[in-house]
């Protein structure tokens, strides 16, 4: 038999795999699809705090795995793999894998994360109170909280953050809205196939509230964030005779927009506190009508920066490399390009529309 897991390489996993395939899948199902592609690169199994609180393994309160999951569903705490930070030279390219790519043999892998923490590192989202969104496929907001916390109903979730330490905890609070850039995309391939551009144009002729005319984009699988609720997408309020294409493209986008508002108030109800959102320049955030019903039904101010998330996870991995002497040096070049405050002639009326959807909503969730 074998020792801890945590010290196999990939090619005795491989051994296991082949001569104690019981093993195998203990080994396997404790790393995250990152972990498993550095294996690969280099020979060596690790993971993170981070990564690790991702799967539901981390005791947040005594900073290290959780006994009381293990315990709960039989988990044997040696298979887990070695613990590494996330930011550090933690194992090194493979002869092997350095042959196989034509790459050069040695090279660091230093820094590991999953997409959203990721996200968030990228536009620069470290300390409490800061908070990052994305809207692609679904649309996520990711704020970072320093004190333990979590939502009951797990409607949110809270992760490790990337650079926290056990002296200096960091927390960060996901929401994620599964129906966003997807319900965008479906109404562009089933009303006439106009680019982006012209159903933003489209959209913006119709008034805030689309007349009555409400979208709930919850179309994608059930929805953590309504209690893993799967309760379709739905238009409600159309009316013949007043309702056009325009109308339906503007409710969609308010729709998202109300969606993500609903999950903000659960995050602020567990501690997060926000007054600027920080995004890339893509995705939903490209179109003016979001942007405008984004800030102004959440009263926050809206900044949007010139990364995604391949160059934060490049300045990351920089950073653990020993490339930059830290994050100040890192975020050298990151600059707003847009930066949205709301306005006080359409906020009232946006929040106006909100507390409509909301109404409806409750009644569709019960």
């Amino acid at each position: 038999m074998l020792n801890s897991p945590g010290n196999f390489t990939a090619s005795k996993l491989k051994w296991v795999k082949d001569h104690e395939p019981g093993i195998y899948e203990k080994v396997y199902k404790f790393m995250l699809p990152g972990d498993y592609i550095a294996m690969k690169l280099t020979d060596s199994i690790q993971t993170t705090a981070s990564g690790l609180s991702e799967g539901i393994l981390w005791d947040f309160k005594e900073h290290h795995l959780s006994s009381i999951i293990m315990d709960q569903y039989g988990l044997d705490p040696s298979y887990v793999p070695d613990l590494t930070s996330t930011f550090s030279k933690q194992s090194y390219v493979s002869a092997a894998a350095a042959k196989e790519l034509g790459i050069a043999e040695g090279i660091p892998v230093a820094y590991r994360a999953g997409d959203q923490p990721n996200n968030a590192f990228s536009l620069n989202v470290l300390n409490a109170g800061e908070v990052a969104a994305t809207a692609g496929t679904s649309g996520v907001v990711y704020g970072i909280i320093e004190e333990v916390n979590y939502d009951p109903q797990s409607r949110v979730n809270t992760f490790v953050h990337v650079n926290s330490s056990k002296e200096n905890p960091k927390f960060g609070v996901l929401l994620c809205i599964n129906g966003t850039g997807i319900q965008n995309s479906w109404l562009k391939h089933n009303t006439g196939n106009i680019d982006y551009p012209e159903m933003n144009a489209l959209a913006m002729e119709a008034p805030i509230g689309s007349e009555g005319l409400f979208t709930f984009p919850f179309g994608n699988g059930a929805e953590r964030v309504l209690g893993n609720k799967d309760i379709g997408a739905s238009t409600y309020g159309l009316n013949f005779n007043r309702h056009t294409k325009a109308h339906l493209l503007r409710s969609a986008q308010e729709g998202i927009v109300f969606a993500l508002k609903y999950g903000f108030e659960i995050m602020k109800g567990i501690g997060m506190k926000t007054s600027i959102v920080r995004a890339g320049e893509a995705n939903m955030f490209l179109s003016p009508l979001f942007r405008e019903g984004f800030v102004n039904t959440n009263d926050i101010i809206l900044e949007l920066y010139n990364t995604d998330g391949s160059q934060g996870a490049a300045r990351a991995a920089g950073i653990g490399a020993g490339i930059y002497s830290g994050f100040q040096e890192a975020f050298q070049g990151l600059e707003v390009r847009q930066r949205l405050e709301p306005d006080l002639r359409l906020q009232q009326e946006y929040i106006e529309k909100y507390q409509k959807w909301f109404e409806v909503l409750n009644k569709l969730i019960l």
